[in-house]
């Protein structure tokens, strides 16, 4: 089997976040399978919010952009936060964006995860990206879920966990994402 294509976004907009940090481990993970990962920022695209009168004119360049790479890719990586118990407006936006003219999501294998500031970590968020991700036709494993909780005090200043757990979670997570992924190749 080919090398798997991964794209890697972050639900969070903010530079240090949490979520960036586990991508970033997340990605490194995915490496290690000998898989080529391509990173983007949803920030640096600034996509406009969803609109059918924009759509009507013309699909905006940076929504084409996040489209084909979604497309390329044999899996999409995403660690996001939790913003009142669900996901961030902005990854929603990208979601609703993508799903449009011919849905990028459709049979498309993801791995999601994600950390927060409260005790919780993303359990709240998780299973309405599981139910978006469901009705577009995405692929996923139901299990491990990674939840990291107080975020905040979940990483080392290198950026690697503190706790070990954390990073075989995470491990688990997308070692059989990959096994997924591949089976869709």
């Amino acid at each position: 089997m080919a090398n798997l294509k991964v794209l890697a976004i972050c639900g969070s907009l903010r530079e240090k976040s949490t979520n960036y940090l586990a991508l970033k481990i997340a990605e490194k993970i995915v490496a290690e399978t000998g898989a080529e990962v391509t990173e983007i920022k949803p920030k640096d695209l600034q996509l406009p919010i969803f609109d059918e009168d924009i759509e009507a004119v013309g699909v905006p360049e940076a929504v084409q952009k996040i489209y084909d790479q979604i497309v390329a890719s044999d899996l999409v990586l995403i660690a996001s936060p939790e913003y009142n118990h669900s996901l961030p407006g902005g990854l929603k936006n990208l979601i609703d964006w993508t799903s449009r003219q011919t849905n990028a999501w459709n049979n498309k294998v993801v791995a999601f995860f994600g950390a927060s500031a409260g005790s919780f970590g993303t359990v709240r968020m998780q299973p309405h990206l599981r139910q978006i991700l469901a009705c577009l036709n995405a692929k996923f494993v139901s299990q491990p879920q990674v939840h990291l909780a107080f975020g905040q005090k979940a990483f080392n200043s290198d950026g690697s966990f503190v706790e070990a757990k954390n990073l075989e979670s995470l491990k688990t997570l997308i070692f059989a994402t990959v096994e997924l992924a591949n089976k869709y190749q």
